[in-house]
């Protein structure tokens, strides 16, 4: 039987329950993004970026760092809104609001960036907002990062399974039957394609991260399918996966993590529709 796929709208509104938790719990991104977004797209000083869905700003501090400036935030979560202001000032602007509903400057910015979040997007209407706000050459880069090796047995991921049997599924586990969301890369490229992109190139970076007991737990309730139970059913989970990771795995837990990324540009001589 299908398991329920809750709606993007519920999502936007769970990371930011607790801020904090997400920003240590997280892992932030694999370094090969960063190396691509400056070697095949252009990033560098006085670089225009617009980013969609900076949540705590893992991926935005980076992008400063790079060079980004300006850089435009679109973020639906005021929660999570307070937090990257309250952490990075008036170094972000930010729109607090769904991408869909935002109005953007049209042809402006050199580099658009999106960090495991398009998913919580409208795919269609979402690439035609970006592809429109970038200036003609401009370059989209989209990624996630995905706990579990697709190809080997992760086993944290069999050991504590059993706690998940039930749970909806995110945007993120991609439609029934296909791959997940972020690994269908035909349907991606497909989407991009669509939306007028050209020069798309996809790639699969595998690296490893680990997290000690209380660290692994409190990754675990970053991830949306858990953040939206009520709290007794949420402990529970959450207490089965660090007494695993205590007993099971003398309270050290390294896991593979693969990051997908898409990168795709916009033509020299593309006009700007809004629709």
């Amino acid at each position: 039987m299908a398991r329920e796929v809750f709606h993007r709208r519920e999502g936007r509104s769970l990371f930011g329950q607790d801020p904090t938790a997400y920003e240590r719990a997280r892992p932030g991104h694999a370094e090969r993004v960063y190396e691509l977004l400056v070697a095949r797209c252009g990033l560098g000083p006085g670089s225009r970026v617009l980013e969609i869905g900076p949540g705590t700003g893992q991926a935005t501090r980076r992008l400063l760092d790079l060079g980004a400036a300006p850089l435009v935030g679109v973020e639906p979560d005021p929660a999570l809104a307070a937090f990257l202001v309250g952490e990075l000032g008036d170094r972000v602007e930010l729109h607090i609001a769904p991408l869909e509903d935002v109005s953007l400057e049209l042809e402006v910015f050199d580099l658009a960036a999106a960090a495991s979040s398009f998913h919580w997007i409208d795919e269609d209407v979402g690439l035609d907002k970006v592809f429109c706000a970038l200036r003609p050459g401009g370059w989209f880069a989209l990624w996630w990062t995905l706990f579990g090796d697709a190809g080997d047995t992760d086993a944290f991921i069999a050991a504590t399974s059993p706690l998940l049997e039930g749970l909806a599924r995110s945007p993120t586990a991609g439609k029934e039957g296909r791959p997940a969301h972020a690994r269908d890369t035909e349907e991606r490229v497909a989407a991009l394609e669509r939306a007028g992109f050209e020069q798309i190139e996809h790639e699969l970076v595998t690296w490893r991260a680990e997290w000690d007991a209380r660290g692994i737990r409190g990754l675990y309730s970053t991830f949306s399918p858990i953040a939206r139970l009520d709290e007794a059913r949420r402990v529970s989970i959450l207490d089965g996966i660090e007494r695993i990771a205590r007993e099971d795995f003398d309270g050290r837990v390294e896991r593979t993590l693969d990051t997908v990324i898409y990168t795709a540009r916009r033509p020299d001589s593309s006009p700007a529709v809004v629709h």
